[in-house]
């Protein structure tokens, strides 16, 4: 092997290793919108930056998959019984830039923090639902 084809070998190597890593991210995303319960929105934390994931409802939690990431466990977990839903509102113009088009902004409280989900109306109609399903406090399993 001469020195010239050290190159394109390097560039070979490098485009399939790119190549793998899109597949697992695709494959990874289809296999978290495929279990029932499960959204897509972005978050944003006490105002920080928005990142787009995937939302999945447990039956005591809620949680948050970032979208570009491979990891199988959820990034943020809230317990259903300290969220509170504290309205929804449009994008503004700032936010338009940074979260999907068609999309409500879902503010809620979670221990004290905000957080704010940016997700289409039928989701946050499912989150809302979901939220105000569960037991009052001193009635249910986890209140």
């Amino acid at each position: 092997m001469d020195d010239s084809a050290i190159p394109f070998i390097v560039l070979a190597v490098v485009f399939v290793l790119l190549a793998a890593l899109l597949c697992a991210l695709g494959v990874r995303r289809i296999v978290l919108r495929r279990t029932l319960g499960t959204v897509d929105a972005s978050i944003s934390m006490a105002s920080g930056p928005w990142r787009m994931g995937v939302c999945r409802y447990q039956d005591t939690e809620l949680e948050w998959f970032n979208l570009l990431s491979l990891s199988p466990r959820a990034r943020h977990r809230f317990t259903r019984s300290s969220l509170e839903l504290l309205g929804r509102r449009s994008p503004t113009e700032a936010e338009r830039t940074r979260v999907q088009a068609d999309v409500v902004i879902v503010e809620l409280a979670y221990q004290g923090a905000s957080v704010r989900f940016a997700m289409d109306f039928n989701a946050y109609a499912g989150l809302a639902s979901w939220l105000e399903a569960g037991p009052v406090i001193g009635i249910g399993t986890w209140r």
